[in-house]
C-alpha cells in the first residue's frame, strides 16, 4: 500500500524479551512499538505526529486528517472493544477531558485504547523518559504516564468525541449490546456517542 501511494516507509521488528513470551498475560506488541519510539526520537520530524494504528484497526480518513493538528495529545472514541461497545474520553461541558468511559478500568489513569490517541513528536521529544511498560493492558496507560500528560493537555477530536471514527475489527460476529449510560453521563459527549452509535448499527 505505501509503495502504491508512494509513501516512504521503515519495516521495524524486534523480538519480545524471552522472560515475556511464557507469563500468564502476554504484552504484545511492546517490543517492536519500543523499537519504533526508539527509531522516531532519532529520525523523526519534529512537526510530526506519532500514532499506532494496528493490523485489526479499520479507520475513517477523517481521523488522520484530523490527528495532523495534534499539539500535545489528542484522544477519540474508539468503536467496537470491550463490554461497552466503545471506549472513549468524557468531556465536561466546557469540552475539556475529566476521566472515560470504558469497560475495563482496572485502575488506569488512562483508559484508553492504543488506538484512541495520538502524541505530537517535538512534546514526545520533550520528555526525559518515554517508554512503554511489558504489562499487559496497562501499555497504553504506562506510555501516557511515561510522557507526563495531563488533563488539560488532551485535545478531543472526532466532533468533541461524539463519533466513532476508528474501530477494533475482527472477523467474528460482535454482538449489538443495549448500552445505557447512567445518570453521571446526562451531560456530556457520551449520549451524543451513543446515539450516534445507535445509527451506526453498534448499539441498541
Amino acid at each position: 500500500m505505501f509503495i502504491v501511494f508512494g509513501l516512504p516507509f521503515t519495516h521495524l521488528a524486534t523480538p519480545m524479551p524471552p522472560v515475556y513470551r511464557h507469563v500468564t498475560y502476554v504484552p504484545r506488541g511492546v517490543a517492536n512499538r519500543r523499537a519504533a519510539l526508539a527509531w522516531l526520537q532519532d529520525n523523526a520530524v519534529p512537526e510530526s505526529v506519532l500514532y499506532f494504528l494496528d493490523d485489526d484497526n479499520a479507520i475513517d480518513v477523517r481521523l488522520l486528517e484530523q490527528i495532523r493538528f495534534t499539539e500535545k495529545v489528542s484522544m477519540f472514541p474508539v468503536g467496537l472493544i470491550g463490554k461497552l461497545s466503545v471506549s472513549s474520553p468524557v468531556l465536561n461541558k466546557e469540552g475539556k477531558v475529566i476521566g472515560f468511559y470504558d469497560g475495563w478500568p482496572a485502575g488506569r489513569k488512562f483508559q484508553v485504547d492504543m488506538a484512541g490517541f495520538a502524541i505530537n513528536m517535538a512534546y514526545l521529544n520533550k520528555q526525559p523518559r518515554v517508554t512503554m511498560p511489558y504489562s499487559a493492558g496497562f501499555e497504553e496507560d504506562g506510555f501516557l504516564k511515561s510522557l507526563n500528560v495531563k488533563f488539560e493537555d488532551i485535545e478531543p477530536l472526532a466532533n468533541g468525541c461524539s463519533e466513532v471514527l476508528v474501530w477494533h475489527t475482527r472477523t467474528v460476529k460482535n454482538p449489538t449490546r443495549n448500552i445505557k449510560p447512567g445518570r453521571e453521563h446526562a451531560a456530556d459527549n457520551i449520549q451524543r456517542l451513543l446515539r450516534n452509535m445507535q445509527k451506526m448499527g453498534i448499539v441498541r
